[in-house]
């Protein structure tokens, strides 16, 4: 995303503008968060520094995401800065350019520092989405262990599982660290099934289960191509009362490329196949370039006669934000 030409705007807290007290007015904003038992937030999005860059919070730690080239002084100056707004004892780097997938395989350390800009080593944190407990890695890659935007979607299938909205076994696709899972089976579902294409990140979705209390067992994390096992489990005659689909933008399978703005029907249709009937899909889409309507005629396409009950996006701290939209809809 190219940052606005524009960057005299005064609460835009650019590395020139950004001073403690800037910092700490917008910091303000999020503190009810915390209160409320959200330790794991953003604190500064992208719509209020002009495109320049994000800051997130994980409990003591920040993340510092670039949009744009900063010189070495301005980076060290908003890491400091924020981090005397917050409270923080250490700050790591992300370097997110607009395309970052070759990049991200051949530069990585570039990208993702594994040492912190500013303060001491923090290999693990532990911090808080109304009050569950998350293991982040804020060194590690990228990705630090959860999407922050995607908040109100895990917070949805908490409360409908809970309410018996969603009944019946859940399957969470893409299934990262196993957020959406792990949100489902602290509601008490029947059955949840984690599904990813790493090993890695699914071990790191059974530390957050034990941080909760929860047992994991090895067969509710399922290793493998997504699309290979939603065709598999076609084949059976269980279903799911939910299928939580969070798909990357871009990815390369066996199958070939994944675009999400052009294969999106496709994955819903396979997704559909496996709900019982009246079964919910909880479908995301973070592709900056698709809007609501076309995300939901993709959905549509893929499913003819899916209805859809609830829309949403991302947090409250991510004022403005409209890449992330978020669809509840029930099949046939």
């Amino acid at each position: 995303m190219p940052p606005p030409t524009d960057h005299t705007t005064p609460d835009h807290p650019t590395p020139e503008s950004l001073t403690p007290a800037l910092a700490e007015r917008l910091a303000a904003r999020r503190a009810h968060l915390p209160a409320q038992g959200t330790t794991l937030y953003r604190a500064a999005h992208i719509t209020e520094t002009a495109g320049l860059y994000a800051f997130d919070v994980a409990a003591e730690v920040g993340v510092l995401s670039l949009y744009t080239d900063l010189e070495a002084r301005q980076e060290q100056r908003l890491a400091e800065v924020w981090a005397g707004a917050l409270g923080l004892e250490s700050v790591y780097l992300k370097r997110r350019p607009q395309v970052a997938s070759h990049a991200a395989n051949v530069e990585r350390d570039w990208l993702a520092p594994q040492a912190p800009l500013l303060g001491e080593p923090r290999a693990e944190v532990t911090a808080l989405e109304d009050g569950i407990p998350y293991l982040i890695r804020p060194g590690s890659d990228l990705s630090t262990g959860l999407f922050t935007d995607a908040r109100p979607a895990r917070r949805w299938v908490r409360e409908a599982v809970s309410a018996g909205r969603v009944t019946g076994r859940v399957l969470n696709t893409f299934a990262y660290t196993c957020g959406f899972g792990l949100n489902a089976a602290l509601a008490g579902a029947e059955e949840v099934k984690n599904l990813d294409l790493s090993r890695k990140v699914l071990a790191w979705g059974q530390e957050n289960y034990a941080l909760s209390g929860l047992p994991a067992p090895g067969n509710d994390f399922i290793y493998g191509d997504v699309f290979d096992w939603l065709t598999r489990l076609g084949r059976k005659p269980e279903r799911f009362g939910l299928v939580v689909l969070d798909p990357p933008s871009f990815a390369r399978g066996k199958a070939g490329v994944w675009r999400s703005e052009r294969d999106y029907a496709r994955l819903a249709a396979q997704a559909a196949a496996v709900l019982e009937p009246g079964g919910h899909l909880l479908a995301m889409n973070n592709h900056a370039g698709v809007i609501g309507p076309a995300f939901e005629a993709m959905l549509r396409a893929g499913v003819p006669g899916l209805r859809v009950a609830e829309r949403f996006g991302a947090g409250e701290d991510y004022p403005g934000a409209t890449h992330l939209k978020v669809v509840v809809a029930q099949v046939p």
